[in-house]
């Protein structure tokens, strides 16, 4: 079995691509943030809290239209819904012995491309790999 730093160092390779990607959308959200009225802090913690892009657009609109907070939760439960099956999909390949922590912090981090590089992989999951 491969070590801890191994496996981060592997993770870390094959998420070039992917955040490469990332800091497309990343500025592009930050202008459109900007736009909806949010300052920094709150864009940082959006960016934080929803990782996915589409609930973070969604909530743009929405804080735009004003809308009550039950929509806003509505809204990121049913986009955000897919990260649920995909989770448990990924659950499978972790060892079944993995400490609770690690699993809640990879199920976190799911994001579809990270979806797709972690479960193409032909091995069990580390959690370094996801981290």
């Amino acid at each position: 079995m491969e070590s801890n730093g191994t496996q981060f160092k592997s993770g870390l390779k094959d998420g070039i691509p992917i955040g490469l990607g990332y800091r497309a959308v990343s500025f592009t959200f930050g202008i459109m943030a900007s736009g909806a009225g949010l300052n920094t802090w709150q864009a940082v913690v959006m960016s934080f809290t929803n990782l996915t892009s589409a609930g973070q657009f969604a909530a743009l609109g929405i804080i735009q239209a004003g809308a009550p907070f039950a929509e806003m939760a509505v809204a990121q439960l049913i986009i955000n819904l897919r990260y649920f099956l995909m989770s448990c999909a990924l659950s499978q390949k972790l060892d079944p012995n993995m400490h609770f922590f690690h699993r809640l912090l990879v199920a976190y981090g799911v994001t579809d491309e990270i979806f797709g590089i972690s479960i193409g992989s032909g091995r069990m999951l580390n959690p370094f790999y996801a981290y």
